[in-house]
């Protein structure tokens, strides 16, 4: 008994010290419930842990997709080459739809393209304006510019939770270093209110910290930025925190976006604009902008397969020219068409401390020798 009387005095007087350590250390910055320090010189980082296209949807879509789900490439193949007994031939058929996906136009075709309809989606009022095409968001905004929604809405690919691209991109984006997406907050003073922040994106090299089921991630960890092979990825935005919302200006945003086999490419959003609502363990929210229609035409075909499309009935042609008819932002100063759609993304942080390395090291003799890069983690 008295040695578990001394045992737990100990740990009291253990929890004590800390306690006041941790009140010495206390210097006014950020703290959570286990006072863990988070910013630290004006400065909080997080990394991505979800992301997905936002896809306002309704049970089994009966607001949004009155006439249903789009059809596939397996499914228009059979509208255009039935079984009826006629002879074609390989290059006429197969071939000739295959090239579909890399040679796209945007002439009529015998197919009837459902989009997504509704009144509520979610995004951000990226133009400033109220009108007819524009919808309500979720919590009552309006002028949201979100046509991206309307193209894929109604793809059972892009939906939640069945749909393949919906699931595998999140998947992927977890498994693959390559996909590490990172956020830094700079000239920080409150997570609450701060009338001026700057906001840095970069790819990280380092894996998630997860629970130990792997279901769940755990704030605190260590990422390290990609300064050779990600630079593509860095972006700034001027920012500023209210009432715990972050809100970026519009600037150009590439993220890194490998799939299936780990083939590796990227999206391209421009005008991006971060909306997040920040805590000290995450963030969560929006980015939104207008997506390069070329380069989600590209990103599609060379991350997905014609039969990975197959899966969730979308046709890579047939979506190519809807995203061009809905197209509405950053018109073409040749021809007028617009080479952006407005969009979002519905995104997750963890917290995370991003270790930057040095931009250079002394050796023993005193002479500054150039850090060697860091190769791009797989």
């Amino acid at each position: 008994m008295r040695v578990k009387t001394a045992c737990a005095a100990a740990s009291l007087a253990a929890i004590a010290f800390s306690s006041q350590a941790f009140s010495a250390a206390d210097d006014g910055k950020a703290y959570d419930g286990a006072q863990r320090q988070v910013v630290v010189d004006g400065r909080i980082g997080y990394v991505m842990t979800h992301r997905a296209w936002a896809v306002h949807q309704s049970p089994e879509g009966k607001v949004e997709c009155t006439n249903g789900y789009n059809d596939g490439p397996r499914e228009q193949f059979k509208q255009l080459f039935p079984n009826d007994g006629k002879k074609r031939t390989l290059v006429e058929t197969q071939i000739m739809r295959e090239a579909r996906q890399w040679f796209p136009d945007t002439s009529e075709e015998p197919f009837t393209f459902k989009d997504a309809g509704g009144k509520v989606s979610y995004g951000l009022n990226l133009d400033g304006k109220v009108d007819g095409d524009d919808f309500t968001g979720p919590d009552g905004v309006k002028g949201v510019d979100n046509q991206l929604y309307r193209a894929i809405g109604c793809i059972a690919n892009y939906r939640a939770p069945e749909g393949t691209i919906y699931h595998f991109e999140q998947e992927y984006m977890r498994r693959y270093n390559y996909n590490r997406m990172m956020i830094e907050l700079s000239g920080v003073d409150s997570l609450v209110n701060d009338p001026e922040v700057e906001v840095t994106s970069y790819r990280g090299l380092d894996p998630l910290l997860t629970s130990a089921t792997g279901e769940s991630f755990i704030a605190g960890g260590t990422e390290r930025p990609d300064m050779r092979f990600g630079k593509p990825f860095i972006s700034h935005w001027k920012g500023k925190i209210v009432d715990g919302v972050l809100i970026t200006d519009a600037q150009d945003y590439r993220f890194p976006s490998g799939q299936a086999f780990d083939t590796n490419d990227y999206h391209y959003i421009r005008g991006a604009q971060l909306q997040l609502k920040l805590t000290d363990n995450g963030a969560e929210g929006m980015i939104a902008g207008y997506i390069d229609v070329e380069w989600f035409n590209h990103h599609l075909n060379t991350s997905w397969s014609t039969h990975h499309q197959s899966y969730g009935q979308l046709s890579a042609p047939s979506l190519y020219r809807a995203l061009n008819r809905l197209a509405d932002g950053y018109p073409d100063p040749k021809t007028g068409q617009m080479r952006g759609i407005s969009g979002a993304l519905n995104v997750k942080y963890t917290q995370v401390y991003i270790d930057h390395p040095p931009r250079e090291t002394a050796d023993a003799a005193g002479a500054v020798t150039p850090k060697a890069p860091t190769a791009a983690s797989r």
